[in-house]
């Protein structure tokens, strides 16, 4: 399994955690601090949308490192940097160095 393929799983699965924790969440201050009750739990609602809002970015930050991450570990095997059909284009079109004609102007017929 190459370096890019472990990248591509990690991305996967920071991605489907992204999805739930967002989803978990209530943008108009329910959702799940809502539905566990009143301050009297441990934690109380505060530290529940708190750790919510913490989660959201850090996965957000690991998403982009491992998508920065997994750009600079592919090896380019399917890039076209380095493919014959562009170089066997370059050779047979020959370069064109005369300058095309000068268009005519429009005549308007005279009555």
């Amino acid at each position: 399994m190459s370096t890019f393929s472990i990248f591509l799983v990690l991305i996967t699965i920071v991605c489907f955690l992204l999805i739930i924790v967002i989803m978990v969440q209530n943008p108009k201050g329910g959702g799940l601090s809502s539905s566990l009750g009143g301050s009297t739990q441990m934690g109380g609602v505060q530290k529940t949308t708190d750790f919510l809002d913490k989660s959201t970015w850090t996965l957000a930050t690991i998403l982009i490192v491992l998508i920065l991450l997994s750009s600079l570990s592919f090896t380019g095997s399917m890039s076209d940097a380095n493919s014959k059909i562009i170089d066997e284009k370059e050779a047979a079109a020959p370069a064109k160095t005369t300058a095309p004609a000068p268009a005519k102007p429009v005549e308007t017929p005279k009555k």
